[in-house]
C-alpha cells in the first residue's frame, strides 16, 4: 500500500515539477529566451527608414489604390500584402503599414473600400472585395526587389477573413501565398448569422495550410476571441503550422491605439508583435 501511495505521489509531483523549470518542453511558452534568460542578450530589431508612395492596380474595370512602404535602402526584402480591416486605410493604420515595412519588408497596403465606393465601419461584407485583395497578391508579386517568388498575407479585423478567404478559396496558399499573419482576425463570414458568429468560425480556416501566425490581446471580445481560439485549436489537431499569441493586459487594437488612449502594455504587445511578426516572414521569404 505504501508503494502504491509513494508511485501516485510521484506521478502527481512530475507536472509541477516541470511547470516550474524553464528547460521543460512547453509548448505555450512562445516568449521564452534562453539568451535572455542565460546570458543577458536581447533580440535586436531590424530598423529601416522607409520610403512610401501610393500605387495602382486593376481588378477588371476597377481601380485600386494601395500604399507602398518600403526601406529606402537599395535591397532585397521579403514581400508582404496588408489587408485592412472594417476601418479601411485610415492614418493609424497607415502607420501600422509602415511600421512593417520599417523592420525590412515591402508592403503594398490596398485601400479596398475606397476601390469599391464604400464607407468605412460596413456592417455586411461584399464578397467582391475579396477578388480585390487576391488581385493584390498579383500586384505585389510584380513588384520587383523581393527576397522570394512567394508573399505573406498580414491583416487585422476583417482583413484576416478577406485574407483567409485569398489563401483558401481563391487558391493562393502555396503557390503563392507562404505564410498567414493576422492581428485578432474576424474569423468568421461577417454575413453568418448571430449564432455562427460566437460559436463558429468560417469552415474555410480548416484548409488553411500554410504557417499561421496570430496575435490577440487577452481582454479582446468573446464572440471574436472564441471562433479564433476553436480554428488554432483545430488547426493544431490536424497537425498544422499554426501559433497563438495572447497579450496581457491589452484588448483589441491594441497594435493601433490613439495616442490619447493608449497604454504602457498596448506598446510592449505592439512592439513586441511587430518584432515577432517580421521574424516569422523572415523565416518563410528569407532576408
Amino acid at each position: 500500500m505504501r508503494v502504491l501511495i509513494s508511485v501516485v505521489a510521484m506521478i502527481l509531483l512530475i507536472p509541477f515539477a516541470h511547470a516550474h523549470d524553464p528547460s521543460a518542453p512547453a509548448p505555450d511558452r512562445w516568449w521564452w529566451s534562453d539568451s535572455w534568460w542565460n546570458h543577458g542578450k536581447i533580440e535586436t530589431p531590424a530598423n529601416f527608414d522607409v520610403t512610401t508612395r501610393w500605387v495602382n492596380y486593376k481588378n477588371g474595370d476597377i481601380e485600386v489604390r494601395a500604399l507602398l512602404a518600403q526601406p529606402k535602402k537599395h535591397g532585397r526584402y521579403p514581400g508582404v500584402l496588408f489587408v485592412h480591416g472594417r476601418r479601411g486605410l485610415d492614418e493609424l493604420v497607415q502607420k501600422k503599414v509602415k511600421r512593417l515595412a520599417a523592420r525590412g519588408l515591402i508592403v503594398l497596403a490596398p485601400d479596398i473600400y475606397d476601390a469599391h465606393d464604400m464607407d468605412a465601419y460596413p456592417y455586411e461584407h461584399d464578397y467582391a472585395l475579396e477578388e480585390t485583395v487576391n488581385r493584390g497578391v498579383d500586384a505585389l508579386l510584380k513588384i520587383p526587389g523581393r527576397t522570394s517568388n512567394k508573399i505573406c498575407l498580414v491583416s487585422h479585423t476583417r482583413g484576416g477573413y478577406y485574407s483567409l478567404k485569398v489563401a483558401v478559396t481563391k487558391g493562393r496558399q502555396l503557390k503563392d501565398v507562404a505564410c498567414y499573419v493576422s492581428w485578432y482576425p474576424h474569423m468568421q463570414d461577417p454575413n453568418a448569422p448571430e449564432p455562427s458568429q460566437v460559436y463558429g468560425y468560417a469552415p474555410e480556416a480548416d484548409d488553411l495550410k500554410i504557417p499561421t501566425l496570430i496575435f490577440i490581446g487577452e481582454d479582446e471580445q468573446y464572440q471574436r476571441r472564441r471562433p479564433i481560439e476553436s480554428a488554432v485549436k483545430q488547426l493544431k489537431e490536424k497537425g498544422r503550422d499554426v501559433t497563438l499569441i495572447v497579450y496581457p493586459g491589452v484588448g483589441r487594437a491594441f497594435d493601433f491605439r490613439p495616442e490619447n488612449v493608449r497604454t504602457f502594455a498596448d506598446d510592449l504587445a505592439a512592439k513586441d508583435a511587430n518584432r515577432r511578426a517580421a521574424e516569422f516572414i523572415y523565416q518563410h521569404l528569407g532576408r
